[in-house]
């Protein structure tokens, strides 16, 4: 059967530039789903997604004309019950072959392992594509991402925006259909002001080259190549370096059919205000790209990118220049503004907003973070009283007015601020660095001062909202807790500051009201909340919390490459460290890798399965005198020997060290469990033999759990 290409194309009004992409995968996958479920049987890498800011596409290199003969079947009475005592068939099996237009004579017997049935098996052809594709289609749109679908004229029907042509073909010839009041037909359309007509189609194949002289740049990809080159060389012009970031990429690319890079500038002075600000200015309102110098600084050099290659560039770039220019006004307004007066003055306006009802305003969160952060200051040995003014300064710029038209860049200004009124650096540094990490693959804080404070103010966050109930429910994370506690685990990880968790908590949460405590209480059936209990309700909490917290870790060692086994192998001892934690995980890790560790895993398992039949054994001394000769005195003297090392690497935490030398025990623990019987009769010698195995688990537990490493492969 001759296979050819598909292509289907829908043509839209401009489409939002943020879905476009989302829009063409799902439907790419809806088409390639509609087809392998009528037997197709086409690779789910086949289907290439299209899409510009007026089209969404599909293309398949290879589609059957029809899909394959369908074999039918249909399963009748069981074969136990289809003939009666005389030998005659009985009425539900004479029925059945009736239903089917067919004799018994002609039905067949499957056999299965629960019985027999009788089966009537037909052929039938398969349908033609071109039959099958319409409901494909409506199929794939109905199943789009589409949140507020659009409604135009009378129609009754809906789309993401309003519809204007549709192209189906395959190969050469167009499939026949009708969708949203459209019909199919070969004729697409060019580019709006470059070939603002009808572009015929010849087949599936030539689409792309056939856009392309009309010079629109359907391929996604190829978009976006051409971006990054028109962008080079117009940021060459200027002798600087661009800073086009991915998700600018995209959003460019999904606003252009026909992108052409233009070189422009401003004035001078407005380098004065922080860069942060100007490039948040022209990528934010204006999808705009920064040029930096060789050393990183914002130049006055921008570049915008046209859906046109203009008779007169010049008059383009007037026309950027002209739309920047009040918006860096602005800017540099509301930066002068916010210098004219310092900083920590804005720290009394935070007690008029509310941060949570039951945990009263942001001033509120910021004296308990700055109670915290001192005291873990004074624990890891970092300057208390930086810490403690970083904590005054950190939400201050919240009630700035450059924070208050980019609040993305509170934090960045609040930096700016600082250093301005004469902040230490390290105090000015951290006013920005504790919101650290920001993003995936995003760094924790760089200096001690902004760790401290980066700490602090996530346990605050963490005890006070899942004091009042907040915790996270499902995808519900209003306030972005998940990302909280892994940036917590990742700082205290990642920083090298010894901190146990317990009683960071027990502090934080004993900072908060009893109202607050309160509020979270679940209600009972009378609609009321028990009495408070505030000690066990803060115990409580804290333990809830520190699961959630360690529960991040699982995910951040799968992104590491660590398997979830040496995560649960060591969250099994439940260390109150997160850097102990971290140094367990590797050295398990290590260890897991060594021949000897499956064999010792087992062991593990076994020892933990046969101390829990016999109730544990007791704490006593191994009795030397008990041991028999062979296997069990040499794992005896293996283990002795083994500690004088494991004891000083488990006092310096040198897990690595630890794990390995006591891999070297793999085959006396091997000889021991060939040749001894733990369960002897002799009540001395089993409990003697007990002991000995509880010393052998206790050595690696002063690790991790290793029975809960899973075999290899």
């Amino acid at each position: 059967m001759a296979e050819q290409a598909l292509l289907i194309e829908i043509g839209t009004e401009e489409l939002p530039t943020r879905t476009i992409d989302e829009l063409a995968n799902a439907f790419a996958a809806g088409i390639l789903d509609g087809l392998n479920k009528r037997g197709f049987a086409i690779p789910a890498d086949a289907a290439a997604a299209y899409c510009t800011p007026r089209r969404l596409a599909v293309r398949l290199p290879s589609v059957a004309q029809a899909q394959p003969d369908q074999t039918i079947e249909r399963r009748g009475p069981a074969a136990a019950a289809a003939f009666g005592s005389d030998g005659q068939p009985s009425k539900a099996l004479a029925g059945f072959a009736a239903s089917c237009g067919t004799t018994v004579e002609q039905l067949q017997k499957l056999e299965t392992d629960k019985g027999a049935w009788y089966v009537f098996r037909s052929e039938q052809a398969g349908q033609p594509l071109a039959a099958l594709l319409p409901e494909i289609i409506v199929d794939a749109l109905k199943a789009l991402p589409i949140p507020k679908p659009m409604r135009w004229g009378d129609h009754d029907y809906a789309f993401v925006r309003p519809v204007h042509w549709l192209v189906i073909l395959h190969g050469d010839q167009v499939i026949d259909a009708k969708l949203m009041g459209l019909v199919s037909g070969r004729e697409s359309r060019g580019h709006r002001f470059h070939h603002n007509q009808a572009v015929s189609i010849a087949d599936a194949d030539s689409w792309l080259a056939s856009l392309r002289e009309a010079h629109v740049l359907a391929d996604p990809v190829e978009r976006r190549e051409r971006i990054r080159a028109e962008i080079a060389r117009a940021a060459a012009e200027t002798g600087g370096r661009t800073q086009l970031g991915d998700e600018l990429l995209d959003e460019i690319a999904n606003l252009t059919e026909w992108p052409v890079a233009i070189a422009c500038a401003f004035e001078e002075d407005f380098l004065r205000v922080p860069q942060e600000a100007l490039v948040m200015t022209m990528e934010t309102n204006q999808k705009f790209v920064s040029v930096v110098d060789a050393d990183g600084r914002l130049t006055r050099h921008f570049i915008g990118v046209a859906n046109i290659a203009s008779k007169d560039p010049g008059e383009i770039r007037k026309g950027n220049e002209r739309v920047i220019r009040p918006r860096f006004a602005d800017a540099r307004f509301f930066f002068d503004e916010d210098l004219k007066s310092p900083l920590i003055d804005q720290l009394e306006t935070l007690k008029g907003v509310t941060y949570q009802q039951a945990l009263g305003s942001v001033w509120d969160k910021v004296i308990r973070v700055a109670e915290l952060a001192r005291t873990i200051a004074n624990r890891v040995g970092v300057d208390a009283a930086q810490v403690t003014r970083a904590a005054a300064l950190a939400k201050c710029d919240l009630m700035t007015r450059m924070v208050g038209e980019f609040p993305e860049l509170q934090g960045v200004m609040g930096r700016y601020y600082a250093s301005a009124n004469g902040e230490p650096a390290d105090v000015a540094r951290a006013v920005d660095e504790f919101y650290r990490p920001r993003f995936a693959g995003d760094g924790i804080a760089s200096g001690p001062v902004g760790q401290v404070l980066a700490i602090a103010e996530r346990i605050d966050t963490l005890c006070g909202i899942f004091a009042v109930g907040l915790k996270p429910s499902g995808n519900k994370d209003p306030f972005a807790l998940r990302r909280a506690a892994l940036g917590l685990a990742r700082t205290l990880i990642e920083s090298g500051l010894a901190l146990e968790l317990p009683p960071l908590l027990a502090e934080a949460l004993a900072q908060l009201p009893d109202g607050a405590l309160a509020a979270g209480l679940p209600k009972g059936k009378d609609g009321k909340a028990p009495a408070l209990d505030a000690g066990a309700r803060r115990r409580e909490l804290a333990a809830d919390i520190l699961d959630f917290i360690v529960d991040r870790l699982r995910g951040y060692y799968t992104d590491a490459g660590i398997a979830a086994d040496r995560f649960e192998a060591v969250r099994a001892l439940n260390p109150d460290d997160l850097g102990d934690f971290d140094a367990r995980v590797r050295a398990v890790d290590a260890f897991a890798r060594l021949p000897e560790a499956e064999a010792l895993a087992a062991a593990n398992k076994r020892i933990a399965n046969i101390l829990r039949q016999a109730g544990d054994a007791d704490g006593g001394a191994i009795d030397a005198n008990l041991l028999g000769d062979g296997a069990e005195t040499d794992l005896y003297g293996a283990l002795v020997a083994a500690k004088l090392v494991t004891t000083q690497a488990a006092q310096q935490r040198d897990y690595v060290t630890l794990l390995q030398r006591l891999g070297e025990l793999r085959g006396p623990v091997d000889a021991f469990f060939t040749d001894v019987m733990v369960m002897a009769d002799d009540p001395a010698v089993r409990a003697n033999r007990l002991r000995l195995l509880r010393e052998l688990r206790q050595q690696f537990l002063q690790v991790a759990d290793i029975s809960v490493l899973q075999p290899a492969g």
